[in-house]
């Protein structure tokens, strides 16, 4: 099997809010779980580096929520969760996103090959 392509850090920009409200939606985590969650996804190369600045853009949009945890293994965690306008704006983006991919398909498809004329 071919290796995957390299993924174009672009597109991933423009839907790891999406995901991250996503992953969200199933449960609460703090940055670092929520990292290694998108990892099991498939986004085996996504960092903190990245994660971190969605969550706290998220979180100054109203769509996120904070609170912090106490940890037995250092200082108290601060956990995330998705806010009732955070939920309806990932309803609003994955309709987008899904009305996009309809799109990108149908661009992609090539149409039905015709015989030509003589």
């Amino acid at each position: 099997m071919a290796p995957a392509p390299p993924r174009d850090p672009q597109l991933l920009k423009g839907v790891l809010p999406m995901l991250v409200l996503a992953v969200l939606r199933q449960r609460d985590s703090y940055g670092y779980d929520l990292v290694v969650r998108l990892q099991e996804t498939g986004l085996t190369d996504i960092s903190a580096g990245s994660v971190y600045p969605v969550l706290a853009r998220l979180e100054r949009e109203g769509h996120l929520r904070s609170y912090l945890v106490p940890s037995a293994s250092g200082p108290a965690r601060k956990y995330y969760a998705p806010t009732a306008a955070g939920l309806t704006h990932l309803a609003e983006q994955r309709r987008a996103w899904q009305q996009l991919g309809n799109v990108v398909r149908m661009a992609l498809t090539p149409p039905p090959r015709t015989e030509e004329s003589p």
